[in-house]
């Protein structure tokens, strides 16, 4: 390409790029709140619904904050995140890991320990929320216990939007109940576009857990 044409395609970039740099400024300019404790959802069929709200849980570490984490209706089987985050708790005291499901309730069977072991992490979880060192919570599969009506929505809603305002909470699960979406902040939705499970490939090591 002769040289005449690269300097008028890097002169239509560098215009292009500084309109949109322009509009950039301009959207971030228009952002008042500098900061607030955010409710968000990670929901939808597709995978990665946990694992992201663990990422989030990992940068919010890097920042020096202390975390809670409570995991409704999955069991006490350990995986690496839970291997790892425990670690991260142990030696530098910012994680508070509560495993308190017995299982999904497709396994257990048994409606009333289903709801037991609901109520069980629901408290483990307002106690936390009450803690006011820890500045994010993942509340994992809470939106299995609400679809399954493990504990009543109301009441959940309720404390939700009663924390304290500095307070970021994460509620993973499919389903989640539209009136949590529309309390939520920030909601997520993972979509299954293909999943190698259909192809025959277990839950593996690593990947899955």
């Amino acid at each position: 390409m002769p040289s005449h044409e690269n300097d008028e395609s890097d002169r239509r970039h560098r215009l292009k790029m500084e309109k949109r740099k322009a509009v950039q400024d301009a959207e971030v300019a228009g952002k008042t709140v500098a900061r607030k404790g955010l409710l968000m959802v990670h929901t939808g069929a597709g995978k990665g619904k946990s694992t992201a709200a663990f990422g989030l849980a990992l940068r919010a570490l890097g920042h020096g904050w202390k975390i809670g984490v409570v995991q409704f209706g999955k069991g006490q089987w350990r995986t690496g995140e839970r291997n790892m985050l425990e670690k991260l708790g142990q030696e530098f005291g910012q994680v508070a890991w509560h495993t308190l499901g017995e299982g999904f309730t497709w396994e257990t069977q048994d409606r009333a320990r289903d709801e037991a072991a609901a109520r069980r992490a629901w408290e483990k979880a307002c106690e936390l929320m009450d803690d006011r060192e820890i500045r994010l919570l993942v509340l994992d599969e809470l939106n299995i216990s609400l679809r399954y009506e493990h504990l009543p929505l109301e009441e959940v809603l309720g404390a939700l939007a009663a924390r304290r305002d500095d307070l970021n909470v994460i509620v993973t699960g499919r389903n989640a109940k539209p009136e949590l979406i529309a309390a939520a902040d920030l909601v997520t939705e993972m979509t299954l576009v293909k999943h190698h499970f259909g192809a025959g490939v277990k839950a593996q090591e690593g990947i899955e857990f």
